[in-house]
């Protein structure tokens, strides 16, 4: 059947009444016969994913238990996946309007799009039990990110909405914006590699000098263009009038060393940021000298994510003598990929000595010499660093030290998740762990 056919697109967010075909039952009983009754009435195909997912959640309900989140991710390779559609998320949808047992829904890297975005939307506003939904690679675009912050205006449950890797863009971004002006129950946006324009962001940083709600934000990867990292001015003015935010993420903004220095003047005066991501940037040693700053007075800060830019030895050291002298707040550490060399390293590793409150650090990725390796070693051996707090375990070959690398860090399943294993384990994201801002997200 075809969407033109099941879908009316003009009936976006209204009530409108269906045909009697299309109205569901109440639900009774377990909700995979739900989920068949309610296809077979539909003509619409039966998917042996959700239908296999459904079991799971009809077995956990069977032993008493709620606050169930209900994962069909498309992206799974340890089971055959069929990838949710549009019209098996209208289903699905219908199916989770009056289940009290359900509060959170993730159905990333499926193929919902902006057709699935009303549904979504309809979901929003009458399920009120959902406070997790993950909509992350849905080819969901500026329409229905339009529709899907409409329908939060009036939602006050939903606590994460992860819309990653959808490009709702920039009029997506203001309407997202806007709608954190209306919405008080919100807590945590992910609205990573969406597009966002420079009007947004800017849109964003206004907003959150009055939202008092938001805990976390992820505006990773925006489109920007020009040199004036404009988007770093109107954030660093945002932190200081903001007083709620713990979790800021601004990977791939294309940040520089005055950019990282707008920021680094703003956490003089906030007190509530406790995780800071400025990974895959274009930051330098120089850098490190106002973010060093910074730590001497800073107490609040605990993860700082400096991945994949180039701190090289100089910014190492001017870290580590912090880190030994006079910070003693900061938790984690994350310098992966930042062409820093043993000597670097080596200072790094000494600061953790003296320092007893920095317990996770990651440096896969830059040139390790054998002084580099017996230094880590040293410290995993004698109990100062835990194998699970770093992305490198040691071994040794005819007689000498080496360092592999190990499946941790502050966010590796961001993107990803394992084909075995937990997901949401502490130890490969680790920076969501020591700053608990919201369940999964």
């Amino acid at each position: 059947m075809s969407l033109d056919k099941i879908f009316n697109f003009s009936d976006i967010i209204s009530s409108a009444t269906r045909p009697a075909t299309y109205r569901a039952p109440e639900p009774i009983g377990r909700l995979q016969e739900h989920y068949n009754n309610l296809c077979i009435q539909n003509s619409q195909r039966i998917n042996s994913f959700i239908l296999h997912r459904l079991q799971g959640v009809d077995e956990e309900i069977e032993k008493g238990l709620k606050g169930i989140t209900l994962n069909i991710p498309g992206n799974n390779c340890s089971v055959p996946v069929e990838r949710v559609t549009s019209e098996d998320f209208w289903i699905l949808s219908k199916i989770l309007q009056k289940n009290t047992y359900i509060n959170g829904l993730d159905v990333r890297y499926n193929l919902i799009s902006d057709f699935g975005a009303q549904y979504a939307a309809k979901l929003l506003q009458k399920q009120h039990n959902l406070i997790y939904l993950n909509l992350m690679f849905n080819d969901i675009g500026p329409k229905g990110g339009e529709l899907i912050a409409k329908a939060l205006h009036k939602n006050t449950t939903l606590k994460y909405l992860r819309m990653t890797g959808n490009k709702v863009e920039n009029k997506g971004g203001m309407l997202f914006a806007a709608l954190l002006q209306i919405n008080s129950s919100l807590e945590k946006l992910d609205l990573g590699d969406c597009d966002l324009g420079m009007q947004s962001v800017i849109a964003f940083a206004t907003v959150l000098t009055q939202n008092q709600t938001i805990k976390g934000i992820n505006l990773n990867r925006p489109i920007l263009y020009g040199e004036q990292e404009e988007s770093t001015v109107h954030l660093g003015h945002m932190l200081k009038e903001n007083c709620c935010l713990v979790e800021l993420h601004m990977s791939k903004h294309g940040m520089k060393n005055c950019g990282l220095k707008q920021l680094c003047d703003a956490l003089y005066l906030n007190k509530s940021l406790r995780y800071l991501d400025v990974s895959c940037n274009k930051i330098t040693h120089d850098g490190m000298a106002f973010l060093a700053g910074v730590l001497k007075s800073n107490t609040t800060l605990e993860v700082i994510d400096l991945s994949f830019n180039r701190i090289e030895n100089a910014g190492a050291k001017n870290l580590s003598e912090t880190l030994t002298s006079h910070n003693r707040s900061l938790k984690a550490l994350s310098v992966v990929s930042n062409s820093i060399q043993g000597e670097g390293l080596v200072a790094l590793s000494q600061s953790m000595k003296t320092n007893p409150t920095l317990c996770n650090i990651y440096i896969w990725g830059n040139k390790f010499d054998e002084a580099t390796c017996v230094a880590y070693t040293d410290l995993i051996q004698m109990g100062r660093l835990k194998p699970d707090n770093t992305d490198v375990e040691p071994f040794v070959v005819d007689g000498h030290v080496y360092l592999a690398e190990v499946s941790n860090g502050l966010k590796k399943h961001y993107y990803w998740t394992p084909t075995c294993g937990e997901a949401c384990n502490n130890t490969s994201n680790a920076g969501y762990s020591l700053v608990p801002v919201g369940e999964q997200l």
